[in-house]
């Protein structure tokens, strides 16, 4: 078994594969109790997004892993999904979103790892 620090490695790689932009990992461990990595990516379009989610969907599946939550950060927006899987949790938002909300600005304490 994977830990979690390797899946967050092999869910960036799948993203930056992708074609997704800026694809960061920042180490949260320290910093909270209910997740160790955020993956964070760019992603370009709604159709991206989809396509990106259902390889992380896959991946998961393949790795016996669960995922927690699956839900957009705005209602009736594509702007920033969420997927929680525990130790690791996806953000794929769109460039305006990640601008606007700054995660790595916020987690500015965590340790990247990429």
């Amino acid at each position: 078994m994977k830990t979690a620090e390797e899946n967050a490695l092999a869910l960036a790689q799948i993203l930056e594969d992708s074609k997704a932009d800026d694809v960061c990992i920042i180490d949260v461990s320290e910093l909270n109790s209910w997740t160790d990595f955020f993956v964070i990516a760019t992603v370009h379009s709604t159709a991206h997004t989809q396509g990106l989610a259902k390889q992380i969907k896959d991946y998961v599946k393949e790795n016996e892993m669960e995922i927690h939550l699956t839900h957009n950060k705005a209602p009736g927006g594509d702007d920033w999904n969420l997927i929680d899987i525990g130790p690791v949790v996806v953000h794929l938002m769109s460039q305006d979103a990640r601008e606007f909300y700054e995660l790595e600005k916020l987690w500015h304490n965590g340790k990247r790892l990429k």
